[in-house]
């Protein structure tokens, strides 16, 4: 295993990191071959383990940190968020002083733990004051609660300018991370967010590398979906928004790049992510051990330079650029 720096912090994650979005597994099968990822990705070197405290109602946060407590915590680099409802209350949600202060207290609780390394801004608040927002998450890294603080989904590269202001305004402690969806077919954060981040010396910690199980390969054009697979039961149909003509045909030409280079889809695609020095690690689940071993041989994958054009001629990406005259 690889490890990167988070921007220019000086904290340590493996290239690949462990998430822990889940249903409730407890009493379940499938809470000990939860267990069993865990324990492989911690054997192989992952140290980073990313959770939320909306993920199945604070569920995945207390089996995170019920699994995690067999291991050394100076090991383990911990993230969880803040956003979500947490309870059927006015200030039960968002990122109000008040919010982001309950919040962090039962999510330490759950995770057994006096300190998170990462706490994430899990989306933008529209109905609460930036300044409020930044104070509070800066005052937690003041309070030893959270190492290091940062934003994940929905905060633009404007968005992040304007913190950065105020942070400089108020010399508050700094955003050090953002947490984006990134992934061959979805690339908006080329547009802005990674030039802003690469700025700003902030890191890239990005979710969804297999586009929701697109880019494995397992969806192929003319076949039917895979049993029991995402697409066939998934209620919000993300994967199956997916599903195109034009992506399956692009689909099929990764896949002989991939062969061309002795691997499969789902590695060349966490790999391809890897590519950019801008990213400090690559966050996927596994719902079994097979699938986080398969995972892992990214970390450290180079795609010789042809490849690299070549599947860059085959996504067809153009970064937006405006014109004028």
């Amino acid at each position: 295993m690889r490890y990167r720096n988070v921007g220019k912090s000086g904290l340590k994650i493996s290239e690949i990191a462990l998430g822990s979005w889940m249903t409730d597994l407890k009493g379940t099968a499938q809470e000990e071959v939860a267990k069993d990822i865990v324990r492989l990705a911690f054997d192989n070197g992952v140290n980073f383990f990313d959770c939320a405290d909306a993920y199945s109602g604070g569920a995945a946060e207390r089996f995170l940190g019920e699994t995690l407590k067999a291991y050394p915590r100076r090991e383990l680099v911990i993230s969880s968020k803040v956003y979500f409802p947490t309870g059927t209350g006015p200030n039960d949600r968002g990122l109000s002083r008040k919010h982001i202060f309950e919040s962090i207290d039962r999510t330490l609780e759950n995770l057994r733990t006096d300190y998170v390394d990462l706490y994430y801004c899990h989306r933008f608040d529209e109905h609460t004051d930036l300044t409020e927002t930044l104070r509070a998450m800066s005052d937690l890294v003041a309070s030893g609660k959270v190492l290091y603080y940062g934003v994940s989904e929905e905060w633009g590269g404007a968005r992040l300018e304007e913190a950065q202001r105020i942070i400089d305004r108020y010399n508050l402690y700094p955003i050090t991370v953002v947490q984006p969806q990134y992934n061959m077919v979805d690339r908006y954060i080329e547009h802005e967010i990674m030039g802003v981040c690469a700025k700003r010396g902030i890191g890239i910690t990005v979710f969804s590398p297999l586009a929701q199980g697109l880019l494995t390969g397992k969806y192929r054009k003319g076949q039917p979906l895979p049993a029991g697979s995402r697409a066939t039961w998934q209620s919000d149909h993300q994967i199956n928004d997916l599903l195109t003509d034009e992506n399956l045909d692009k689909v099929e030409r990764l896949v002989k790049v991939a062969d061309e280079l002795g691997t499969n889809l789902a590695i060349l695609a966490m790999a391809w992510i890897l590519q950019r020095p801008e990213i400090s690690c690559v966050i996927a689940g596994a719902s079994k051990p097979s699938q986080l071993a398969n995972n892992l041989k990214a970390s450290g994958f180079e795609i010789p330079a042809d490849a690299m054009a070549e599947i860059e001629d085959i996504l067809g990406f153009k970064r937006f650029e405006r014109h004028v005259g």
